[in-house]
């Protein structure tokens, strides 16, 4: 409970701290208008206060992630905590910072088009087809689970919800960003706080009392299975440590902040509270199950996560608990999906340079979003989801890079994204070699060649580092 304690302390702060170094190392200024301000349209480029922004930007960002991610890295024991404090502070906020920042600085464009700048047209072309695609599988998964739960808790048919979502994701999708999401998203964000820090609270009652026992720090995989702490922790708590989904989620809320200042509360800050969210969540799990081996056997007995999230919410908050669990495994999911989708449309319409002001032309590339979703609900998609935790870690790897190329070419400190850039591109090489849905290599041959390859990363962009300085004029580096 010490750690625990230790590691919420540390990731408050390090908002304040590291978060406010980043920030003053990218040199914002409210003299220059951001893009709400000068090319607000009334549909995605709106000026808004910025708690309504944070709170949006959180759970666009969140949904279930970091309570679903949190609860299977409770299977690897407390260690989990280290990379939910440390990859918040020095991955997953400058990440999210970083791409929200740099967003906004190209006038709220998408992340394709951010990495083809910095990153040269065949990065382009590559991120425009796997944001796009990443993007139906998160909106398409947020449609089925979040269905079948709630045929679960109603006895209505499957597709009576399957249709009544995506009613919902494509009234979200068009309309201008004020209509639906500006006023229900901020609710349900402060509910998600709300639960979270109940459940903390009476955590720590239960610490106190005697009836809920936090075990000792341990470096020790405690994982039931054998899974290995690198690098499949570092891809199964990505949401609440480092997410690549988050940005595709930050060029929305880009286009909505009043003043560049106000960038540090609503995407580092975003980041951080994600952050704490699924500390709360992991040391929660921990304690109210104990060992890791009870952990997995109600992961089978309650139906997975959400059961669990069900569970633990009405054994320690009561009623109000089964309400904010509800609104944790149903709802949060939902507000995710549409978001996804709307993104999707942006991204689309920011590649092919497609205005959305009109109705018809917001219609007619969401139409197409989601007749591909309807037909992937009709199909197994598990064996497809499996690959989401490595094709989201690879987009926040490929990003990384691209804010690196970004803080050089503006004369900033590069090292707050080339360190984390590096370290993730291991990860990544690393859990594709040796994962099931991957090649399944030895695990000492994958994790030493993901080391190498990172090295060789490291290496080949430092020697080219100078090219990138003497062309920071230039738009595309290939």
């Amino acid at each position: 409970m010490i750690t625990f304690i230790a590691c919420l302390a540390i990731l408050i702060i390090g908002y304040f701290t590291y978060g406010t170094y980043v920030d003053k190392n990218v040199k914002l200024s409210d003299d220059n208008q951001t893009p709400a301000v000068r090319l607000e349209d009334g549909v995605d480029y709106m000026p808004m206060p910025w708690y309504k922004v944070f709170l949006i930007q959180f759970l666009n960002i969140a949904g279930t992630g970091p309570i679903f991610g949190a609860i299977m890295g409770a299977l690897f024991g407390p260690v989990a905590f280290l990379w939910i404090t440390f990859g918040t502070i020095f991955a997953g906020g400058v990440h999210d910072y970083l791409s929200g920042v740099i967003s906004m600085k190209h006038d709220g464009t998408s992340v394709s088009e951010i990495v083809g700048i910095y990153l040269g047209d065949g990065m382009k072309n590559v991120m425009r087809v796997f944001s796009v695609i990443l993007l139906i599988l998160v909106g398409t998964v947020f449609v089925t689970s979040p269905a079948g739960l709630l045929t679960s808790m109603t006895g209505l048919n499957k597709n009576i919800w399957v249709v009544l979502i995506i009613i919902y994701y494509i009234v979200a999708t068009v309309l201008p960003v004020d209509k639906v999401i500006g006023k229900i998203y901020p609710i349900f964000g402060a509910s998600l706080l709300f639960m979270a820090i109940g459940l903390a609270g009476a955590m720590m009652i239960g610490h106190f009392n005697g009836s809920m026992v936090m075990p000792e720090m341990t470096l020790q995989n405690l994982h039931p299975s054998g899974l290995s702490i690198f690098p499949f922790l570092f891809t199964t708590i990505a949401c609440g440590a480092l997410s690549g989904f988050h940005a595709t989620q930050s060029p929305m809320m880009a286009r909505c902040i009043h003043r560049e200042s106000e960038s540090k509360k609503v995407f580092y800050g975003a980041m951080v509270v994600e952050g704490i969210v699924a500390l709360i969540w992991c040391a929660v799990t921990i304690a109210f199950f104990g060992e890791s081996g009870v952990i997995q056997s109600s992961l089978d007995s309650f139906g997975g996560q959400s059961g669990v999230v069900g569970h633990i919410s009405k054994e320690l908050l009561g009623p109000i608990g089964a309400v904010l669990a509800v609104l944790g495994v149903v709802a949060c999911p939902i507000t995710s999906g549409d978001t996804a989708f709307r993104s999707a449309r942006l991204t689309i319409a920011d590649a092919f340079n497609i205005k959305q002001e009109g109705l018809l032309s917001r219609f007619k590339l969401a139409i197409p979003l989601f007749v591909v979703c309807i037909f992937l609900t009709t199909i197994d998609f598990n064996i497809i989801w499996r690959y989401f935790a490595w094709s989201n870690q690879t987009l926040a790897t490929i990003f990384l890079w691209t804010a690196t190329v970004y803080l050089i070419k503006n004369q900033a400190n590069y090292w707050i994204a080339l360190i984390p850039a590096t370290f993730m591109s291991s990860v990544c090489v690393s859990y594709i070699l040796q994962a099931p849905e991957g090649f399944r290599l030895n695990a000492m041959f994958s994790n030493g060649v993901g080391v190498v390859a990172a090295i060789v990363l490291f290496v080949l962009f430092m020697l080219n580092k100078n090219k990138l300085i003497k062309n920071k004029d230039s738009k595309n580096i290939a």
